[in-house]
């Protein structure tokens, strides 16, 4: 009687164990994207307590390479996946979806935009990037030499940027004087200048990062703002998008589904973004 009230409370306790034990989903990449799915992560495990998330930032390329090397279940992108990295992962499925829209703005410090620079045409910045114009006074600002900020080749602000402004989305710039990582760190390294240009989402602008509009002729300058981005007129934009190995599938696809969802999608305007839907 013994031996069978041990196995019991024994069966019972695995029961127990196994019963409660979560699923667990994993998610990296873009630091632009990554405010949007952190803080729905964070809501959803809230009615959905069978389940875990971990989010993790490092940018779009580290995102899409966890992601093709089976480390994560999601990957995070601010651009489109490039040929090298379908090439990389040639067995793998990748099905890409846009949960919402974004910008990506040349900005200054407000020192610099204070003293009028408050707009540049695409070859403008062009120039910056390529070491052409060093000093503000050559645009009509100040007399102060241009600290230029770059970001590092795999991230998706930079793909996008360079695209537009150099016409070639791995585009060397040879003008740049600091290579950073995350829009928290280029945001920073702006704020302590007062005489810095760089890239940064639009949701990542405040009083002391100001972005520029840009110049298409004498007489047009396109804001970047949230009105522009809906209706495309802004020449900087971007879908943000998630990345899974093929169709999503169980506690992943629902995620997903709450996030392009209406709850989901107040996450993506909270963060300064455009909904996928506008």
């Amino acid at each position: 009687m013994k031996i069978k009230f041990i196995l019991f409370l024994s069966c019972t306790t695995f029961c127990l164990f196994s019963c409660t034990k979560k699923e667990s989903i994993t998610i990296s990449g873009s630091t632009t994207v990554l405010p949007v799915i952190s803080n729905a992560a964070n809501a959803y495990k809230n009615t959905h307590t069978d389940v875990n998330i971990i989010v993790n930032a490092g940018g779009s390329g580290v995102g899409m390479n966890q992601l093709g090397e089976e480390k994560t279940s999601m990957g995070m992108i601010s651009r489109d996946i490039t040929n090298a990295e379908k090439e990389k992962y040639p067995k793998t499925n990748f099905k890409v979806i846009a949960i919402g829209k974004d910008a990506v703005v040349a900005v200054v410090s407000s020192e610099i935009y204070d003293a009028g620079i408050t707009e540049l045409t695409l070859a403008q910045l062009a120039a910056v990037y390529k070491g052409e114009i060093k000093n503000w006074k050559e645009l009509g600002g100040p007399d102060k030499e241009i600290l230029c900020v770059d970001k590092e080749a795999a991230r998706g602000t930079r793909h996008v940027f360079m695209e537009i402004v150099m016409g070639d989305k791995e585009a060397e710039a040879p003008g740049a004087d600091l290579v950073l990582g995350s829009n928290n760190e280029e945001q920073t390294s702006i704020v302590q200048s007062d005489a810095a240009i760089g890239m940064l989402s639009n949701a990542w602008l405040n009083d002391d990062v100001k972005g520029l509009n840009i110049k298409m002729n004498d007489s047009i300058f396109i804001e970047p703002s949230l009105a522009n981005i809906v209706n495309g007129t802004y020449p900087i934009t971007r879908n943000l998008e998630i990345v899974t190995r093929g169709e999503p599938k169980g506690q992943l696809k629902e995620f997903i589904d709450y996030v392009l969802g209406p709850e989901g999608q107040k996450f993506v305007e909270e963060a300064g973004y455009v909904k996928i839907n506008r």
